[in-house]
């Protein structure tokens, strides 16, 4: 081999590892989702009009949606870095424990089992369990009328198993996937009634093709403190409340509940005190 051809060869060689280098250095995020150090990944229900909804587009609508997106950006990010990821809600502890996603948006109702293996900023949104039922039954109009009633809720949420154990013991529990498909069991009457949080069902009574088949049943049986969960012992906890104090204090938490609970006329509580519990 001539001087010249070698003086290529080991120029080339210098190239191509500093290329490597740069590309390792582009895909070492150390953040909780992985990807690029642009990107942010936030779990979201994807199945909760109001709350998280993937809608037919491919787009995200939802008053967890609006906060996780003003976070996001308190945080450096812009709307386009956001990774949005399912966060069903028997999934959630294991998506943060794995680092599958930065922080979590999914009416996350903060609980001491949950606080056990996470940990949560805010409260930011505090509601109530309510039930949906048929518009046309009458037969429930007050919490021990679900005894002996198809009640039905999803896997992982504590709402069913609260009125199981507080309130009506005798009632008989149905555990689906999603709230589609408990709402479906209602139109169809293979259940009595669906529970989870009044913000959540005045969601799905608002939407167009639901309009006048249900109605909420106006039961405050408990209170739900929303919460955005973090892995245990991440700095993003105090980053995030102060985002949250931020929302709150220039007005924007409001333009988000008027936007996505205003058309269900849903009568929500004032913002929480950051830290405070309602029990």
């Amino acid at each position: 081999m001539n001087r010249s051809k070698g003086r290529k060869a080991t120029l080339a060689a210098a190239a191509a590892a500093a290329l490597a280098l740069a590309a390792g250095a582009c895909s070492d995020n150390g953040g909780g989702g992985g990807g690029d150090d642009d990107k942010i990944t936030v779990g979201i229900k994807f199945d909760q009009p109001g709350i998280g909804l993937k809608t037919p587009d491919g787009t995200y609508t939802g008053f967890d949606v609006d906060v996780a997106t003003y976070i996001a950006k308190e945080l450096g990010h812009d709307p386009s870095d956001i990774v949005w990821k399912e966060a069903k809600s028997a999934d959630r502890e294991t998506l943060l424990q794995r680092g599958d996603v930065d922080f979590i948006a999914a009416s996350y109702s903060i609980n001491d089992e949950r606080a056990k293996k996470v940990d949560f900023a805010g409260p930011y949104l505090l509601a109530h369990q309510d039930v949906l039922v048929r518009a046309d039954d009458d037969s429930i109009t007050k919490p021990a009328d679900l005894n002996n009633k198809k009640l039905c809720s999803v896997t992982g949420s504590t709402s069913a198993q609260n009125v199981k154990t507080k309130l009506a013991p005798d009632a008989q529990l149905q555990e689906y996937g999603g709230y589609s498909e408990c709402l479906t069991g209602l139109e169809n009457k293979a259940v009595d009634a669906l529970t989870t949080d009044d913000s959540i069902l005045a969601g799905y009574a608002a939407q167009d093709e639901f309009k006048g088949k249900f109605k909420l049943g106006g039961f405050k049986m408990s209170n739900e403190n929303y919460g955005i969960g973090v892995q245990k012992g991440s700095e993003l906890k105090a980053e995030i409340n102060t985002a949250l104090e931020k929302m709150v204090e220039d007005g924007s938490w409001d333009t988000y509940v008027k936007k996505n609970f205003g058309p269900a006329n849903y009568q929500n509580e004032p913002a929480p005190e950051i830290g405070v519990i309602v029990k």
